[in-house]
This record gives C-alpha cells, sequence and structure tokens, in this order.
C-alpha cells in the first residue's frame, strides 16, 4: 500500500473517517458471506426449515446495503483525499516557481490524480476484506473439514505469489504509460500555448507531427499496459480456478463414498471460492489502480523532495523545481532552516562557487559561478540565449537550489532562510509577465497590499496611466487571460507598475524586461526601471544597450561560466 497516500489519508479527518467506515462495511459485508453460506447450506441439505429462507434473504439484503454504502463512502473519501493532495500539490508549486514544468503539472494535477480513483474505492477495500475474510473462511473450513482446509491452506498462496510476479511487470509498464501521458499533456499545453509563434515562423505543421509521434507513444504503452493487465487476470483465475478443482473432486468423491454428509459437502463448496475471491478481486484492482500510484508517486515526489526527506523543518521553498537536485547541507546551514531574512537596506549578494544542473540534462546550467553584487550596486548580466542569465535570476529568487556551492544574503545562505520573508525584499519582473483575467488594478496589485492611491500612483511612474485611462472602464477593466487584449510592452509596464507597488523590496530582478518591444515601448520601460532601481540593489538581465546604460557594472555569462569583467563604456558592453 501506498505509504504516503495513508499517511496524508489519516492525517485530514474527513478523509479518515470516510475511509475506516468504507474499509469496515467492506470487511462486514465480506464476513456476512460465512453466515449466507450456512443458511443456504443448511436449507439445501434440509437441516434448516423452509422458512430460513426469510433471514437468508436479509443477509443478501445486508450485504447490499453494505456494498451501497461501500461505494458512496469510498467516493467521498476519494475526493476528500484528492483535494487535499491537490492542495499540497498547488501550495508547493508555489515556491518552486517557474523551473516546475506546469504541461505537466497541469496533466498530474487534473487527469493524474484522478486515476487514484480505482485505488481509493476499489483497491483499499480489496486489502482489507483479503486481510479478514479468507482467514475466517479457513477458520471455518478447519472446524468443517480439515481435509479440504489443508488443500485451501497450501493453495491459497499461490494467488498472491503469481499476483506479485505479474505486478512488478505492470508496475514497470504502468510508470512508462503515465510518463508518456504526462510528456503528451506537457507537450500539447505547451505548444498551444505558443501556436502564435509557431504560426508566425511556421512551424505550427511541424509540432502537429510531433504531437502525432507523442501521442503514438502514449497509445502504444498503453496497449502494453492493458496486454499485461489482461494477462495478469488470465493468470489470477486460471490459479484460482485450479485451487477451487483440488477442492471440489474429493469433497464429490468422498460425498459419493459417504464419509462426507451433504451439508458439510455443500457449505464447504460454497465457502472455498470465498477464500479465493478477495485475493483475486484484490490482484485485479492492483493493476487497474497502477495509473494513479503512478501518478501519487510524482505528486509526492514534488510535495517532498527527496533532499527534504527526514528534515520536518525544512522550508517549503527550499526545494528545486523537481525535488530532485541534491544538495549537501553543513549541520550549521541545516541547524538556521526557516530563519527570517536579515533586515536593512539593500543586502550584499555573494555567490560562491555555485554549480546547477537541471534533473534529466547532463551539462550545467551555471558552472562555479562566483560573484559579489554589492548594497545598491546595479548590474547588468548579458550573455548568448542558454548561458544561464535567466538560472541565475531563479537562484536568488529561491525557485532553484545549486547542485554545489551557496547563495549568500548579507552572509546568510539563502537555503537558511525564510523564504517566504526573503521575497518580500524582492521586486521581480520576468521577460514574459503573466496578467490574470481580472482588472488593470488587480494585476497591478498583485502580490502586495496596496490600497487605489498607492495603485495609481505605481501606474503613474510606470508609466501604465498612459494607456490605462483610454481603456472603456480605466482601471477597472477586465483583462484577458496572459492580458490579451494589451500589447507586449503594455503588459511590460503593468509588470513594472507591480514592481513600483512593493516599495520594501530592497532587490530588483529583471529578465530582459524589453524584449520584443519598439523603440517607444522600450524608451517607457527604461525611463520607469532608471526609477524604480533608485536606492535598490538591481540585477538585470540584458541585450539592449539601453538596459545596459542602467547599470554601474556588467557581467558576462557564456555558457554557464562566469566571463572576465566588462565595463561599461557609452552604453555598451564591450
Amino acid at each position: 500500500m501506498h505509504k504516503d497516500l495513508l499517511r496524508l489519508a489519516r492525517a485530514e479527518r474527513s478523509v479518515r473517517t470516510h475511509l475506516a467506515c468504507c474499509l469496515a462495511a467492506a470487511v462486514v459485508a465480506g464476513l456476512l458471506v460465512l453466515v449466507q453460506a450456512e443458511l443456504l447450506a443448511g436449507v439445501l441439505s434440509g437441516r434448516f426449515a423452509v422458512a430460513v429462507l426469510l433471514p437468508l434473504a436479509l443477509v443478501v439484503a445486508c450485504r447490499g446495503l453494505l456494498g451501497w454504502a461501500q461505494g458512496v463512502l469510498a467516493g467521498r473519501a476519494a475526493t476528500a483525499l484528492k483535494s487535499a493532495l491537490r492542495r499540497l500539490l498547488l501550495g508547493r508549486v508555489e515556491g518552486l516557481g517557474p523551473s516546475y514544468r506546469s504541461g505537466e503539472l497541469v496533466t498530474l494535477a487534473g487527469r493524474g490524480l484522478d486515476a487514484l480513483d480505482p485505488y481509493l474505492t476499489g483497491y483499499l477495500p480489496s486489502v482489507a476484506v483479503a486481510g479478514v475474510v479468507p482467514i475466517a473462511v479457513v477458520v471455518r473450513l478447519f472446524v468443517a473439514d480439515l481435509a479440504t482446509a489443508v488443500i485451501v491452506v497450501l493453495t491459497l498462496p499461490l494467488i498472491p505469489i503469481f499476483g506479485a510476479l505479474v505486478g512488478w511487470t505492470t508496475k514497470t509498464v504502468t510508470e512508462r504509460q503515465w510518463r508518456a501521458l504526462a510528456r503528451l499533456g506537457g507537450h500539447f499545453l505547451d505548444v498551444v500555448r505558443g501556436l502564435p509563434t509557431l504560426r508566425a515562423f511556421g512551424r505550427a505543421r511541424y509540432q502537429a507531427s510531433v504531437i502525432r509521434e507523442v501521442a503514438e507513444a502514449h497509445r502504444a504503452a498503453t496497449m502494453r499496459t492493458l496486454r499485461v493487465a489482461f494477462l495478469s487476470s488470465l493468470v489470477l483465475e486460471l490459479v484460482a480456478s485450479l485451487s477451487l478443482a483440488l477442492v471440489a473432486v474429493p469433497v464429490g468423491l468422498r460425498l459419493l463414498s459417504g464419509s462426507l454428509d451433504l451439508r458439510t459437502a455443500l457449505l464447504v463448496l460454497l465457502l472455498a471460492p470465498e477464500a479465493y475471491l478477495p485475493l483475486r478481486a484484490m490482484g485485479t484492482r492492483f493493476h487497474a489502480a497502477m495509473e494513479g500510484v503512478a501518478a501519487a508517486d510524482e505528486a509526492f515526489a514534488v510535495i517532498n523532495p527527496p533532499q527534504e526527506a527526514g528534515q520536518e523543518t525544512a522550508p517549503a521553498g527550499a526545494a528545486t523545481g523537481t525535488g530532485k537536485a541534491p544538495r549537501a547541507r553543513s549541520a550549521e546551514k541545516a541547524g538556521s532552516a526557516g530563519r527570517a531574512a536579515p533586515a536593512g537596506g539593500p543586502p550584499e549578494i555573494r555567490l560562491e562557487d555555485v554549480t546547477v544542473r537541471y534533473p534529466g540534462r547532463e551539462e550545467t546550467a551555471l558552472d562555479r559561478v562566483s560573484l559579489v553584487i554589492r548594497p545598491g550596486e546595479r548590474v547588468a548580466i548579458v550573455g548568448p540565449s542558454g548561458a544561464g542569465k535567466s538560472t541565475l535570476l531563479h537562484l536568488l529568487l529561491g525557485f532553484v537550489t545549486p547542485s554545489e556551492g551557496r547563495v549568500l544574503a548579507d552572509g546568510t545562505d539563502l537555503a537558511g532562510l525564510d523564504l517566504d520573508e526573503w521575497r518580500r525584499r524582492l521586486a521581480f519582473v520576468p521577460q514574459r509577465p503573466h496578467l490574470f483575467a481580472t482588472s488593470v488594478a488587480d494585476n497591478i496589485a498583485l502580490g502586495s497590499a496596496a490600497g487605489p492611491d498607492e495603485i495609481r500612483a505605481a501606474a503613474e511612474a510606470a508609466r501604465v496611466a498612459e494607456f490605462a485611462g483610454a481603456l472603456p472602464q480605466g482601471y477597472d477593466t477586465p483583462l484577458g487571460e496572459r492580458g490579451a487584449n494589451l500589447s507586449a510592452g503594455q503588459r511590460q509596464r503593468v509588470a513594472l507598475a507591480r514592481a513600483f507597488c512593493r516599495p520594501a523590496a530592497q532587490v530588483l530582478l529583471l529578465d530582459e524586461p524589453t524584449a520584443r518591444l519598439d523603440g517607444r515601448s522600450e524608451a517607457a520601460i527604461v525611463a520607469a526601471t532608471r526609477r524604480l532601481a533608485e536606492g535598490r540593489t538591481a540585477i538585470i538581465v540584458a541585450h539592449r544597450p539601453a538596459m545596459i546604460d542602467l547599470a554601474d557594472r556588467v557581467v558576462r555569462l557564456d555558457g554557464g561560466v562566469l566571463a572576465p569583467p566588462v565595463p561599461v563604456q557609452g552604453g555598451e558592453a564591450r
């Protein structure tokens, strides 16, 4: 059974109550089989009067009622557990930032966790029944007929043994199927998001062929999983049928010879299948539940990254984007986990031999980078695409943790800080800011407690007021998702206004804010950025000379390696 899921079920009161009642109903319904078999064998053998048919009908009705209750309670437990798991997953991803693969997250939180239903509503109740009913049946068989009980005891372990042998293969192929589904969902979402760009560059047809290939890989993985599941059902049915034959043939021969009475023979023949049935059902439902188990493994890998296992005080935001990057910590750093960020003015930021490797990639995003940024200094980070510039910003935001080395703020390792407190000292303007389907004012105030006057002041400083006044409802005008009804320059100004709404921020992080903008929009962004950077430490990823001209110093990255210092001369990095 999945330990993390059961631990979460015990922690959630509603899940714990519904699941306990569900398992109790399943076990009681299974034990009523013994009563049903006793009554039916007595009636058929003539030992009991026909009037016993009424209690027999009541037992059958009780089993049906308990089965209905089990289904209802299991459904409620599954819904509550999935909701709790999604809350934990999405709460965790808030701290992981843009380094996590959003397309795979959508597939995991949606289709992936929905696949837990067979595990919670089918497999767990069958495990409870398989742990109680076969033992009760064997005990009753020992009382009724020792020879039959011995045969059942010897053949009963064959079902879990063969089920386990087939289950190992099923687990492997199901994990492959889940990876194929996650890749398909993630790639499709990314293609849909980038469809306008793909159309502009004539690559839409090529991506359609890629999606066909990925979908074909998922279809092939699904068919392999179904083949294994069907073969496993055949194996379990065959073993159970042969075991029953070993019970039924001797009973029939002994009944004909007169060494066994009719009532005992009927009781044995009615009870023997019930010893095997729970184990067969458990094996069948195990295969149906494996996709959900694979999704749960992936979800808990995000919620509880391996490097935080066993560290109850580890900060929630200190993990990497996928929770798989190793991180060696000294006892001093571990002891300082969760400490608040140092207060005061702009901090000194220091990178000491920092190396970053993303999971699944052999090459490093940053390779032994050492850098000191003085308080209040404005530094431009330049270099070709893929040089590691955005990774450096994500390090400072706590979205990525270094594989080696450390990042210090005023001498304190970020791994030992309360990241929520640290991020309150930061203002981040990404290259592609995300605007939500709400008003202009709400988008500007995102992440802050700014009031109407502060929002308008921030809009004036970022020159949002130049176009906000022309909107139908001014600052109350609702925007489309991702700011669909604004230009690229207007979206960038809204992102800058968000930064102006954070007056307590001491560090400004900008990731190519003027990329893809025309000259007029670029000039507006540069002017707003100059005002925003006053009195703050500013780290600006830039290509354009106008943005580089804002810096006191230029740092060049190339292939994840820090190049020699570059002076700022005449607005250009030389």
